[in-house]
């Protein structure tokens, strides 16, 4: 049998939190996600076009929250000086320095969100990055 080829749609990524409000509240107030998906214990906000992220309620979903977060989610921006400056401004949890990567042509800085997943702002220092 062959893989369909037809495009997929959507691309979502899970995370699992204890506290789901205090999470929906950091990815729509602190992030500006819409909440593009609504299925009460797992709430879906839109990064860009194509792209979510989905929180979870860890009491019902098929994973279950964890201490160690190996994983983090990056969003490329076109000014990642404005958004560093807003992520000050905030307080952020576990906020780096800005920093550049020349090896894969970045600029780009860390946090936490509430319970520990980090997420990366970055903006391409070259064509093709």
């Amino acid at each position: 049998m062959l893989r369909p080829d037809a495009p997929n749609t959507l691309a979502i990524t899970f995370f699992y939190y204890r506290d789901l409000p205090a999470a929906m509240r950091f990815y729509e107030d602190v992030l500006g996600f819409p909440l593009a998906i609504d299925q009460g214990w797992c709430k879906i906000y839109r990064i860009c076009p194509g792209a979510h992220v989905g929180l979870v309620d860890e009491a019902k979903g098929m994973n279950k929250w964890q201490a160690r977060k190996p994983v983090q989610l990056c969003i490329r921006v076109p000014d990642v000086d404005a958004w560093y400056g807003y992520a000050q401004e905030q307080g952020l949890d576990g906020l780096s320095e800005l920093f550049i990567n020349d090896q894969i042509g970045i600029r780009a800085f860390v946090f936490n969100d509430p319970e520990g997943y980090q997420i990366e702002i970055q903006t391409a220092t070259r064509d093709g990055a």
